[in-house]
């Protein structure tokens, strides 16, 4: 898992909304929601699925799927050169 581009994504989905309001609706706190931002730390797999309830994304999408971009990726950028 890469914490910056999970960072990232949070961030971007959160989108204007307060931090406040998200944290509120998932169960957590707002300082956990704010490491979660900031790429300090992962959360735990039941408050990933909250987050993806509540953004009406898959835990997948969130957590996961960077990964397999940079796969490929990296993949593309050695078969190029």
């Amino acid at each position: 898992m890469n914490n910056a581009l999970i960072a990232r994504k949070l961030i971007e989905l959160r989108g204007s909304k307060s931090r406040e309001t998200v944290a509120k609706a998932c169960g957590i706190s707002v300082s956990a929601l704010a490491m979660y931002e900031q790429g300090e730390r992962i959360p735990r797999d039941d408050i990933k699925i909250k987050l993806a309830k509540y953004y009406k994304r898959s835990v997948n999408f969130i957590f996961f799927a960077h990964d397999e971009y940079e796969t490929c990726t990296a993949t593309n950028k050695k078969g190029d050169e």
